[in-house]
C-alpha cells in the first residue's frame, strides 16, 4: 500500500498536470481565436465602414482626462478594452485631436452643427481647457451651430461648455462653480505613532513637497504661496467663462451665505438657480433636447435618434496613416515631455531621462527637422534625469537647431529645470511652474523594531557600511545628504541665473520652491511670452529663419515586433468588435490579462542621488 505521503505527491502532481494541461489549451485557444480574426479582418469587407450623412450633427462626446501626451498601454490591453467593449480604466483624451476634429468639422459641408456632450470628461488643466474652448469659437465662425448638453456640469466641463451659443441642462440636472483648492493629508502624528523616523532634507523655504511627513497642517509660507497662485488661477478661470456668457464676474458665487440664500430663493433647486443665474440657456429633458436635434439635421435610428456623428468616429475618419503625410520640406519639430521625470526609460505618459533625451536626439540628428519645441507638462521628479534630459537640450543648440519650451499645465521644479536651457519660454497665463528647490526624503523603523522587540547589530569595515532604514541615520550621513541637497540647489540657482540673465541672488529670491502661476512668471523673468503651442511653434520657426515649414512630433521607433503586434491586435480587435462574442466569453481573456498595481507617485522616484526636483504641491484639488 502507497504510504500517505506518496499518495499527496501523486495527488498534487494530478493535479499541476491538469491545470497546466489547461493553462496550455486556453492560451492556444485565445492565440488561434486572435490569428483567425486577424485574417478575418485583413480579407473582410467594407460593411462597418463609417458613413457621415449629408447634414449630421458632430457630438463631441469626450470620455476622459485631457492630456497633451497618452500613456502608453499594452497592445494587447488595448485589443481587449476595444474587441469587447471594456473601459479604459483611466482614458484619455489627445487634446490635438480635438482641435484637429474641430478643425476639419468647421470646414466639413456635411457637419451642420457640434454637439458639446462632456458628461464623461474628467477635466484638465486650464491651459487644456482653453485650447479647446478656443478651437470651439473657432468652429462657431463657420455659422453653425454649437449646443452644449447635459444632466449635470462638473466645474472643467463648465468651462467649454460656457462658449456654446446653446447651454442646456436636464431639469432634474446641476451645477455648481467651487473654485480650486489645494487640500493635503498630513501623517506627523501618525508617523509618530507607527515610531518612524522621517528624515528630510530640502532648500526652500516653500518647498513644502515634504510637510505633510514633518507637520500635522500646511504652513504659512505654503499657504502664502499656494494662496498666490490659486487666487490667479481662479480669476483666470472666471474672466473666460464671464466673457463666453457675457456676465459678470460678480456673478460667481464665493460666499457660502450669499449661495445659501439663491439656493433657498429656488427651493434648493440646483437647475433653477443654473437658470435663473445665467449660467444655462434653458432647462430640457433628453427628449426635448433631441426633438430640437432632430429639426435641426433629421431623424435617424441611431441611438441619439437624429443625424450625428460620434468624436471618435469623426477621428477615425478624418485620421491619416503618417506615411501619407511625410514630406521632404523643413520641419519643427515637438517633443512632448509629459508625467513625473523619472530616471531611465520610461514609456510615453513619464518622462525618462534616457528615453526622453533620446527623442531630442533623434530630433537633433534628423536634417529635416531645423528647430525643436519641448512640450513640458510635469511637475517635475529626479534631479539626475532632468539634467540628462537638458544637456540633450543643449547639444541641439550647438547643433544649430534652436530650442523654444512650451509649457503647459505644469512646468515646475524639474518641469523648469528641463525648460531652462530654451531659447525661448513660452507658458501658457495658467501654467504653474517654478518651483525652484531641492528634496530628499526616507524613513527609518528603528525604533518600530525595537518596539516590537527586534534588533539589528553587526560590523562594517567602515562607518559608512550597513547604512539602512532598519538602523538608525548618523547624524554625519545626515550631513552629507544635506550637502548634497544643498549642491544641487546651488546649481538649479547657477542655471536658472545663467540661462534666464539674472542674478543668483535675484533668483533665489525668486526661487525658495516657491510656485508661481504663468502670468506673474513673465512678470518675474522665468519664461518670455505667454502663448499656445502654435505661437511657440511660430517662435521656433522665427529662430530658424524658417519662411514655410510643416510640424512633426518626433516619438520613438518601435521595433519589427512591437509594430507587428500593435497592427496584429489592432486588426484583431477590429474584427472582434462586430463578431458578437459576449462578455462572458471574454472573461477567459481578462484572466490572463497582466495585473499591474499603480504605485504612489513618491515610490515611483528613482533618481540614483535620491535628489529630486519635483512639486508635489502643484496639484489642484
Amino acid at each position: 500500500m502507497a504510504s500517505s505521503g506518496s499518495w499527496t505527491k501523486s495527488l498534487f502532481v494530478g493535479i499541476w498536470n491538469v491545470l497546466n494541461f489547461s493553462r496550455k489549451l486556453i492560451f492556444n485557444a485565445i492565440f488561434l481565436l486572435l490569428i483567425v480574426g486577424f485574417f478575418i479582418a485583413i480579407s473582410g469587407d467594407d460593411d462597418g465602414k463609417i458613413v457621415i450623412e449629408q447634414d449630421s450633427a458632430l457630438v463631441l462626446n469626450l470620455r476622459g482626462n485631457l492630456v497633451i501626451e497618452k500613456t502608453a498601454v499594452d497592445p494587447f490591453e488595448q485589443f481587449v478594452n476595444e474587441a469587447f467593449d471594456q473601459q479604459e480604466e483611466n482614458p484619455e483624451v489627445l487634446v490635438s485631436d480635438v482641435v484637429m476634429v474641430l478643425e476639419n468639422a468647421k470646414r466639413d459641408n456635411r457637419i451642420t452643427a457640434l454637439v458639446l456632450d462632456l458628461q464623461a470628461m474628467y477635466g484638465g488643466g486650464l491651459d487644456k481647457l482653453r485650447v479647446i474652448a478656443e478651437a470651439v469659437e473657432d468652429f462657431k465662425q463657420s455659422g453653425k451651430p454649437v449646443y452644449a448638453v447635459g444632466d449635470f456640469y462638473t466645474q472643467d466641463q463648465y468651462y467649454i461648455a460656457a462658449h456654446a451659443d446653446n447651454v442646456y441642462l436636464h431639469p432634474m440636472g446641476g451645477m455648481l462653480l467651487e473654485g480650486y483648492g489645494r487640500y493635503r493629508t498630513y501623517f506627523k502624528d501618525a508617523l509618530e505613532k507607527l515610531k518612524l523616523t522621517t528624515h528630510i532634507f530640502r532648500v526652500g523655504t516653500f518647498k513644502s513637497a515634504v510637510e505633510p511627513y514633518l507637520r500635522n497642517d500646511m504652513s504659512d509660507a505654503a499657504r502664502e504661496a499656494n494662496t498666490a497662485w490659486l487666487d490667479v488661477y481662479w480669476q483666470q478661470y472666471k474672466a473666460d467663462v464671464a466673457e463666453a456668457r457675457d456676465m459678470e464676474m460678480s456673478n460667481f458665487d464665493e460666499k457660502l451665505d450669499v449661495l445659501a440664500g439663491k439656493m433657498a430663493d429656488v427651493d434648493g433647486d440646483f437647475a433653477r438657480y443654473a437658470l435663473e443665474y445665467g449660467w444655462v440657456d434653458q432647462l430640457k429633458n433628453r427628449e426635448q433636447v433631441r426633438t430640437e436635434l432632430q429639426d435641426l439635421v433629421g431623424q435617424d435610428s441611431s441611438r441619439l435618434g437624429f443625424k450625428s456623428v460620434s468624436y471618435e468616429n469623426y477621428l477615425d475618419v478624418i485620421s491619416m496613416p503618417s506615411a501619407f503625410m511625410q514630406n521632404d520640406g523643413d520641419q519643427v519639430g515637438i517633443v512632448v515631455a509629459k508625467g513625473v521625470i523619472l530616471n531611465g526609460d520610461q514609456k510615453a505618459g513619464a518622462i525618462g531621462g534616457d528615453s526622453t533625451a533620446r527623442l531630442l536626439r533623434k530630433a537633433r540628428l534628423d536634417d529635416q527637422i531645423k528647430a525643436v519645441v519641448l512640450h513640458v507638462d510635469s511637475p517635475g521628479g529626479s534631479a539626475f534625469a532632468s539634467e540628462v534630459i537638458r544637456n540633450e537640450i543643449e547639444l541641439l543648440k550647438q547643433a544649430g537647431k534652436p530650442v523654444v519650451a512650451k509649457m503647459g499645465t505644469y512646468a515646475a521644479s524639474g518641469g523648469y529645470w528641463i525648460s531652462a536651457s530654451a531659447d525661448k519660454i513660452v507658458a501658457s497665463p495658467s501654467t504653474i511652474t517654478g518651483s525652484i528647490g531641492v528634496f530628499g526624503m526616507f524613513m527609518t523603523y528603528e525604533n518600530t523594531l525595537d518596539y516590537l522587540g527586534i534588533t539589528v547589530d553587526g560590523v562594517g569595515t567602515t562607518e559608512v557600511a550597513g547604512i539602512s532604514a532598519a538602523r538608525s541615520l548618523d547624524p554625519r550621513v545626515g550631513q552629507i545628504i544635506q550637502g548634497s541637497i544643498e549642491h544641487s540647489y546651488k546649481q538649479f540657482i547657477e542655471l536658472v541665473a545663467s540661462e534666464r540673465s539674472l542674478t543668483e541672488t535675484r533668483v533665489d529670491e525668486i526661487a525658495q520652491g516657491r510656485v508661481w502661476i504663468g502670468e506673474t512668471a513673465l512678470e518675474l523673468g522665468l519664461v518670455d511670452q505667454l502663448g499656445s503651442l502654435d505661437d511657440a511653434v511660430a517662435a521656433a520657426a522665427e529662430l530658424a529663419n524658417l519662411e514655410s515649414y510643416d510640424t512633426r512630433v518626433v516619438e520613438r521607433s518601435l521595433s519589427p515586433k512591437e509594430k507587428f503586434w500593435k497592427e496584429f491586435f489592432g486588426q484583431a480587435a477590429a474584427m472582434a468588435k462586430g463578431s458578437g462574442i459576449s462578455y462572458e466569453q471574454s472573461y477567459a481573456l481578462g484572466l490572463f490579462k497582466e495585473v499591474i498595481e499603480d504605485f504612489d507617485s513618491v515610490a515611483r522616484l528613482n533618481d540614483p542621488r535620491g535628489v529630486y526636483a519635483m512639486c508635489i504641491a502643484c496639484e489642484i484639488d
